[in-house]
């Protein structure tokens, strides 16, 4: 007797195999979107968070016998010599916020903007003024808090 049927993929199981994979990618890639996202913002908060406290221990170091603060934008946050910033000075550091995170919130001293400045005072290493940094993306959002002992943290 011969075998009467011939091995291979019938053009049904092909688009079994195709709508499954969709299916699958229809669920996942969002998934992964939102990942995605939620790192970036993530990221951003320990940026403010690092600038803040590297700015606090360079004036506890009396690096450059100056004070150190931080200038915050929506887009930047940026590590500034002395009490006030200059957008110009050769010594600031600048820290791109990495899209679609941007600082959409600084509240100091009880006054909202879009943008703000702190900074640390050279003999206790206190901040000028307290408040809160508010991080946003798409679907998330994160506030930075800064007490008035300069110990920053976020929820």
């Amino acid at each position: 007797m011969k075998n009467s049927y011939t091995r291979g993929v019938t053009v049904a199981e092909v688009l079994v195999v195709v709508a499954v994979m969709a299916l699958i990618f229809g669920v996942v890639m969002p998934q992964f979107s939102n990942i995605k996202e939620s790192q970036v913002l993530k990221n951003t908060t320990s940026d403010i968070l690092s600038s803040l406290n590297k700015a606090q221990s360079q004036t506890l170091a009396s690096v450059s016998s100056s004070s150190y603060g931080v200038h915050f934008q929506s887009d930047k946050i940026v590590i500034f010599t002395g009490t006030s910033y200059s957008a110009g000075s050769s010594s600031n550091v600048s820290i791109n916020v990495s899209a679609p995170a941007t600082i959409t919130n600084v509240t100091f001293g009880g006054v909202s903007a879009t943008l703000g400045d702190i900074y640390f005072n050279r003999l206790s290493g206190a901040p000028n003024t307290s408040g809160t940094i508010t991080v946003s993306s798409t679907n998330y959002s994160k506030i930075v808090t800064i007490s008035a002992t300069g110990v920053a943290s976020s929820n």
